[in-house]
């Protein structure tokens, strides 16, 4: 069987699909998106994180580093190497409080599946069931495609939660074992959305009309992250709600707001490049869920 990356396994998840489920977070991401809720989901290889309240400057982690990558400058802030660090998780494994956090594992499907049946009584008592997350499932398509056959063999629901960017040929080979498919949308216009995520949005917009092309609309809850002066436009919501019209099909779209996560940036070591840290406002989100329901969808913010 094939072998993923995942970096977390959530339980009793409500906002990640129908019902109770297992939400399985997958390791590796095309996009980069500069508010990502999850950016230690974004790079396929482990990472570390530091999380500095729980560091009690024992030094362990200095002494105990085969290759000397981790100090403390004088202000007694701790740095790691990271660009020559070879995530062997000596660290990771002598930290006494844990403040230092290895990201990422290797697991099997078969490893996983005994994971996803140990909850499957929630599944079916709630009508849930398990949701694949990332990162960007589709990055892992072989793993992925396992991990959904062996869920559609016990009956378990799946769901999808995905950016939509992908190669035509890895959404066909995966599509048939999803159930649901939460489908992120972010900036109509491609420019903008290469400036805020690093890639073009061509591919999701094309598999986002293919997938209801082929009947699937209905089976696609849209995602929208709300995220101030940025998303939030008028330019943008508009552009969002013809392209939706004109495809028709979808009934549903979530509205997720942004929230401040420079803390987790800082943790692995990355700069946050958002200029704005405040949540949208509670008359933000109603008049964007009011501009979405004048075509047709259902509107409900949250997950």
């Amino acid at each position: 069987m094939s072998e993923g990356v995942i970096f977390d396994i959530k339980r009793y998840a409500i906002h990640d699909g129908p019902g109770i489920r297992t939400t399985i977070f997958m390791k590796g991401c095309p996009l980069r998106c500069i508010w990502c809720h999850n950016p230690e989901g974004q790079s396929i290889n482990f990472e570390i994180m530091y999380i500095e309240y729980k560091c009690i400057h024992c030094y362990t982690c200095v002494h105990t580093c085969p290759y000397k990558l981790i100090y403390f400058d004088d202000f007694g802030a701790q740095h790691i190497e990271r660009d020559k660090c070879t995530y062997c998780g000596i660290c990771t494994e002598n930290c006494p409080t844990s403040a230092l956090e290895f990201i990422g594992r290797k697991i099997t499907v078969e490893e996983l599946m005994k994971e996803i049946e140990k909850d499957i009584t929630l599944y079916d008592s709630s009508g849930g069931g398990v949701t694949f997350s990332g990162g960007e499932p589709l990055m892992q398509p072989e793993f992925l495609k396992e991990a959904l056959i062996e869920c559609k063999k016990i009956g378990v629901h799946t769901t999808l939660d995905t950016s939509g960017y992908a190669s035509r040929e890895v959404l066909e080979s995966i599509m048939d074992y999803a159930d649901l498919f939460l489908y992120d949308i972010k900036l109509y216009d491609s420019k903008e959305h290469k400036k805020y995520t690093g890639v073009s949005n061509e591919i999701i917009k094309e598999n986002l009309k293919f997938l209801v092309k082929l009947g699937r609309g209905e089976d696609i809850i849209l995602r929208f992250p709300v995220i101030p002066t940025i998303t939030d436009t008028e330019e943008n919501v508009e552009g969002w709600k013809k392209f939706i019209k004109e495809l028709g099909g979808i009934k549903e779209i979530n509205l997720l707001p942004y929230h401040d996560v420079s803390e987790k940036f800082r943790r692995l070591g990355r700069e946050y490049m958002m200029q704005v840290h405040e949540s949208p406002s509670e008359e933000k989100m109603k008049e964007i869920k009011e501009k979405f329901e004048e075509i047709g969808l259902y509107v409900k913010i949250g997950g």
